[in-house]
């Protein structure tokens, strides 16, 4: 495997910046020695390959459109190069198994299993992770992915159920339009299938308990998401989910963290300035210690650009801290021990960064570089 010294750069070492060179040996970082090749960062920001546990962007390179898609091998392949493109090393995709036909069924679950599978060993960054959004009412799946969890083919288990507010929205047509429309179904047909989904919720709790038990058993992590009470956050940590993802209200944050549990908010909210749905703000929540991960959510680049959004930000968050948000905490929250940081025997994950964009020049995965703009590329002898 090639050795490689990134010399010139503002290195972030642990918590702090500072002019240094970056040595990756064996696809780990690693003390000085021997011969290597050079990358030139003078001028730029050498940081952690940025880790993400839940972006869903994929789904617009399979469903560009409502009733257009694309075959997940496709896609799969564009998502890998967005993500390197946007500095992203550890991607979770979050892939939800619905009960709703269309590009969340089961079909497609398994299309996109299969596809990151055949894609793997030809796609060896970035590193290309699971993330199950897995769907309360979703019963009839139950026992697949579950076989799933068992096989190793998922890595991060969500409990979602976002049932409760599609019912709440049956007699609003605009709304009703767009999920038969993501569906492939005609209203009339979408508004039956969820009646005859709800009639089932009573099976909720046994399933959801098989889950859990599933996950402990393979060491994956768990979540919950849109937790609206406490209640709620108690419930799913119960079941051994360790994580609150996008909680609805600022008090729900408040009670995990108290808990020790991370808490997760979206990119673009930071970027944007604010949630799209009108729920809290992200970055004032992250500032006072309540928001500790930040994800992508909908949109790659987001997560490249919020940590200097912060730091631009009057809340007394340097850039260094604020990259934790985007690296060092999601790895922490995933239990990914041996990355995250750039610090000796971690995984040689780094992203070079011009801070004038921001923009990655240059990323590495495993110690070898695996994106390089045409700037990058003159830079490495």
């Amino acid at each position: 495997m090639a050795a490689f010294d990134i010399t010139g750069g503002e290195v972030l070492s642990g918590d702090a910046m500072a002019p240094g060179t970056l040595h990756l040996r064996e696809g780990l970082v690693a003390g000085a020695g021997g011969a290597a090749r050079r990358f030139d960062a003078t001028g730029l920001l050498v940081m952690p390959g940025l880790v993400d546990i839940h972006g869903d962007a994929h789904e617009r390179a399979i469903q560009p459109r409502p009733g257009v898609s694309f075959a997940p091998a496709l896609a799969v392949r564009d998502t890998a190069a967005q993500l390197l493109a946007s500095g992203i090393t550890t991607a979770y995709l979050g892939v939800t198994l619905s009960w709703e036909p269309g590009l969340r069924s089961r079909e497609t679950w398994r299309a996109l299993l299969e596809a990151l599978d055949q894609a793997r060993p030809a796609l060896p960054a970035p590193d290309l992770r699971v993330h199950c959004r897995f769907e309360a009412d979703n019963l009839d799946a139950l026992e697949e992915v579950l076989a799933d969890i068992a096989a190793g083919r998922v890595h991060l288990l969500g409990f979602n159920d976002h049932t409760p507010p599609i019912l709440k929205r049956l007699g609003d047509p605009k709304q009703m339009a767009k999920y038969a429309g993501r569906a492939g179904l005609p209203v009339e047909e979408f508004d039956a299938l969820i009646r005859r989904v709800a009639a089932r919720r009573d099976e909720i709790p046994a399933a959801r308990a098989r889950l859990a038990a599933a996950s402990k058993a393979a060491g994956i992590p768990m979540l919950s998401h849109d937790d609206a009470t406490l209640e709620d956050r108690a419930h799913y940590r119960s079941h051994g989910a360790t994580i609150c993802e996008f909680p609805m209200a600022e008090f729900v944050a408040e009670g995990a963290r108290a808990q020790g549990e991370a808490v997760v908010m979206g990119a673009p909210n930071v970027v944007r300035g604010g949630s799209h749905l009108g729920w809290a703000s992200a970055a004032p929540l992250a500032e006072r210690g309540l928001v500790t991960v930040l994800a992508s959510d909908y949109h790659w680049p987001a997560l490249l650009e919020a940590p200097f959004v912060m730091a631009r930000r009057d809340g007394g968050m340097d850039l260094a801290r604020a990259w934790a948000l985007v690296s060092a905490n999601p790895a922490a929250a995933a239990g990914l021990d041996d990355r995250g940081a750039l610090l000796p025997g971690r995984r040689g994950d780094v992203v070079v960064v011009d801070p004038a964009g921001p923009r990655a020049v240059a990323v590495f995965c495993h110690g070898r570089p695996v994106h390089l703009t045409a700037e990058g590329a003159m830079r490495l002898s």
